[in-house]
């Protein structure tokens, strides 16, 4: 399994997701990246990357000497968590409150622990619930493909 680090809280500790690096990104130290290649690798749109900056959800942007945001690949591996998390449902609160905690320091582990497994378990209430209803729809398509195979047979 490919597996994306996202760095937490300083250049040596990380943590992981398991998500591939998006796109073709560059070396570290030659990963600077204006605000439309990082929309462009992430599908995010610049309005999108300048909000969550606003709202705290994206630690500090570097800026140029003309003031254009710079990001990084760290950058990077943090909006792919980021993206991850809105895929649990997460609401931005919560994930602007994660967002604090790493900026935080190593002390908010316990806290992002706690946030993170209450986020698990609102997922894994969502895939039971999601296997239910495709359940529902494995017996849907299974009477009509019967059906439809029984008119087949009687036309025949």
């Amino acid at each position: 399994m490919d597996v994306m680090t996202v760095t937490e809280t300083t250049d040596t500790r990380t943590d992981t997701c398991a998500m591939p690096p998006q796109g073709d990104r560059r070396p570290d130290g030659k990963d600077k990246y204006t605000i439309s290649e990082v929309a462009a690798l992430t599908g995010l749109t610049a309005h999108t990357l300048r909000w969550y900056e606003r709202i705290g959800l994206m630690p500090h942007i570097d800026r140029s000497h003309t003031g254009q945001r710079r990001y990084t690949n760290r950058d990077l591996d943090w909006l792919a968590l980021v993206g991850k998390l809105r895929l649990t449902g997460m609401p931005v609160a919560d994930m602007v409150r994660y967002a604090e905690l790493v900026r935080a320091g190593d002390h908010t582990y316990a806290e992002r622990f706690e946030l993170l497994k209450a986020t698990r378990e609102d997922v894994l209430a969502r895939i039971a619930e999601l296997q239910g209803t495709l359940a529902v729809l494995d017996r849907k398509i299974s009477f009509y493909a019967d059906a439809g195979r029984a008119l087949a047979s009687e036309r025949a």
